[in-house]
């Protein structure tokens, strides 16, 4: 993205409609610079038609086109991109044809979590750049799998674990792991209280055999975290969990729902560092926390919507240093139309670091080798869940054929 001033008063004034009060002869703040690149999107239901929505308003690429054998999702596809684009979608018929079409730069993989690793098999053999959905897969060989085909890629390789982006996140890695705020991170908490799976095309979500089981398929993204500020390998996971609320007397085409609706887990590190994550997804507002204790320091992030009348405060960062350094308290958000864009600007911003990343050639992350640590993580508590023992994740590795790793 471009950094300039001129840049940010032409984007936001566009942004909010003030582009049509001039002629495009006499726009230059407001004049529109083509796309870059074209990318396509493999399977169009409600990830992919944010990334259309969010491609379209970064708007260094375009959307060329969509695969996905559903109709309705096509249809979507089409009137989500008529909104940013007057060029016609393009639909194509196979996965095939979707990913070799010569005049596309890109492929955003969007499909249920359980044929990411045959659409990734067919993508990779474009040579085209990858931006694949999280979670990578729903199992350990999977995921192992689509590490090494991105490790062999030689275009961009990124995987959708974009909560990294999200502003409270954002913040929380710049003070721990870069300004190192809070010394040696010692001990790591997180917590997502939220309402149930939504609905999906087949409701696939609500079996772990397609899903991957909610600590796969939901909640990844808090492993992949956790993983990043333990700063070392998981060495145990211990897990307790149940089917509580949600779903107990769902029956579809699939048989019965068989997926968790919270949790609570314990992860030991190689390094010493102890991470907890607690889920709840049978309550009526959507809040996520991370606490982060170092040696010299604590840091508390969340971010909350309650739907309740009133202006209460979206997010909020406190940093706490005692007697030895200033403690504040911020509340890191993104502009609005960035954050309505989808899950609160942290999509947008993936897709910053997308385009980034094929403009200077590499990526820095979060790698396919990220991803599967997270889906190691997520099968080791689904494990230890339905055994009630913990998992040794040296032993687990073992058992999927990697004991290399």
């Amino acid at each position: 993205m471009p950094k300039g001033k001129e840049f940010w008063s032409r984007d936001f004034a566009s942004r909010y409609g003030h582009t049509s009060l001039v002629a495009d002869k006499d726009k230059y703040l407001f004049a529109a610079e083509p796309a870059k690149y074209r990318f396509n999107v493999i399977g169009a239901g409600t990830m992919g038609q944010e990334h259309i929505r969010v491609t379209n308003f970064e708007g260094r690429a375009t959307i060329n086109g969509v695969y996905d054998p559903e109709p309705l999702s096509v249809e979507n596809a089409k009137a989500s991109h008529a909104i940013h684009r007057d060029e016609p979608l393009r639909i194509y018929a196979t996965i095939e044809e979707a990913c070799s079409d010569p005049d596309v730069d890109g492929l955003i993989i969007c499909t249920p979590n359980y044929t990411h690793i045959d659409a990734v098999r067919t993508a990779a053999k474009s040579g085209k750049h990858i931006l694949v959905e999280k979670p990578v897969a729903t199992t350990i060989p999977d995921a192992y799998e689509i590490a090494q085909i991105a490790d062999a890629h030689e275009q961009i390789f990124q995987v959708g674990l974009q909560y990294r982006y999200k502003a409270i996140y954002a913040e929380a890695i710049h003070e721990a792991l870069v300004r190192k705020t809070l010394g040696d991170v010692k001990l790591i908490s997180m917590v997502e209280h939220r309402m149930a799976f939504l609905d999906k095309v087949g409701q696939w979500n609500k079996y772990s055999r397609y899903s991957g089981g909610t600590l796969v398929e939901k909640c990844c993204h808090y492993f992949d975290l956790i993983n990043l500020f333990a700063g070392a390998r998981p060495r145990r996971v211990y897990a307790s969990g149940s089917m509580a609320v949600n779903f107990k007397n769902f029956e579809h085409e699939n048989g019965k729902s068989d997926i968790l609706d919270n949790a609570m887990v314990v992860i030991d590190y190689e390094n010493s560092v102890r991470g907890s994550f607690e889920l709840a997804m049978f309550v009526p507002m959507f809040y996520e926390e991370i606490v982060l204790c170092g040696d010299i320091g604590r840091l508390r992030a969340s971010e909350n919507m309650d739907f309740l009348p009133g202006l209460p405060l979206k997010s909020q960062l406190e940093i706490f240093g005692g007697e030895t350094f200033p403690s504040r308290m911020t509340t890191p958000s993104y502009p609005v139309a960035i954050e309505e864009s989808g899950h609160n600007g942290a999509t947008f911003f993936e897709h910053v670091h997308f385009v980034d990343s094929i403009d200077n050639g590499k990526s820095e992350g979060p790698t396919a080798m990220d991803a599967f640590w997270s889906v190691v993580v997520g099968v080791a508590a689904e494990t230890s869940v339905a055994s009630g023992e913990p998992v040794d994740i040296s032993e687990l590795l073992l058992r999927n054929g990697l004991d290399q790793l």
